[in-house]
């Protein structure tokens, strides 16, 4: 098959999703064997499949392997390039279906013995902590322009050939970071793909015993993080690192 970035986006975040919410799924299921795991195990998945994520995408030929629109935006905006904004993003939504599908199937036998729908609708999307609309927007928008600013210095010219060698760890590092910093509030989206395209799938897939897809929510993780993706973009642009 021949590679493409927009193969490479759509394959490298389906991969994103299958692993970041079957680490979620594994912890939080009934009658896994990383049942309870806690939010060690949740941060430490999620960095190893933005990792891989990242790998897969390069392999499959995006060059950018941003695998978030918001990641998009902010660039676009940082370089005043938008021609890949409507086609990434489309591979990237795609993708998170996906993704969150092959999940639903993997974890299947499962969904039935997880008596909470709550739990079985984290395995797909986030959630705040705490609801408070305008506090879980202004957490998921500044968690986001950490993850420009981090993606920015790991990207910059100054770290020379290290940035090339060793990229996708700094990556998973920086997501890692987040998640233990900054994810208690609403569970870190800071990417709209891995939200709303798995919270569709949750609202579309015969899950057994499953409820409400919390569609009230659902735009706080698409709006925070397209904030904060064009505040860092706006930021590399004034500041370029």
């Amino acid at each position: 098959m021949q590679t493409s970035p927009f193969i490479g986006e759509l394959i490298g975040t389906m991969v994103l999703l299958l692993l970041g919410n079957g680490v979620v799924a594994n912890v939080v299921l009934k009658r896994t064997k990383g049942e309870s795991g806690g939010w060690i195990v949740i941060t430490a998945g999620w960095a190893f499949a933005v990792m891989i994520g990242v790998f897969v995408a390069k392999a499959f030929g995006s060059v950018d392997a941003h695998l978030n629109p918001a990641v998009t935006v902010a660039f676009a905006v940082a370089t005043n390039d938008y021609s890949h904004l409507l086609p990434y993003i489309a591979a990237q939504l795609i993708g998170g279906f996906l993704g969150a599908t092959l999940v639903w199937l993997h974890y299947f036998p499962h969904w039935a013995t997880t008596p909470d729908p709550a739990d079985k609708l984290a395995c797909f999307a986030t959630g705040p902590a705490i609801r408070s609309l305008g506090a879980n927007v202004w957490s998921e928008a500044l968690a986001t322009i950490v993850l420009i600013l981090g993606l920015a210095g790991i990207s910059s010219k100054n770290l020379g050939e290290l940035a090339i060698g060793v990229g996708p760890y700094l990556v998973g590092m920086l997501v890692w970071s987040i998640g233990l910093s900054l994810g208690g509030t609403t569970g870190y989206g800071i990417n709209p793909a891995r939200d709303l395209s798995p919270r569709l799938a949750h609202a579309l897939l015969p899950i057994a015993g499953k409820g409400a897809s919390d569609w009230g929510y659902a735009w706080v993780p698409v709006v925070g993080p397209i904030i904060g993706g064009i505040i860092g973009g706006l930021l590399i642009r004034w500041y370029t690192l």
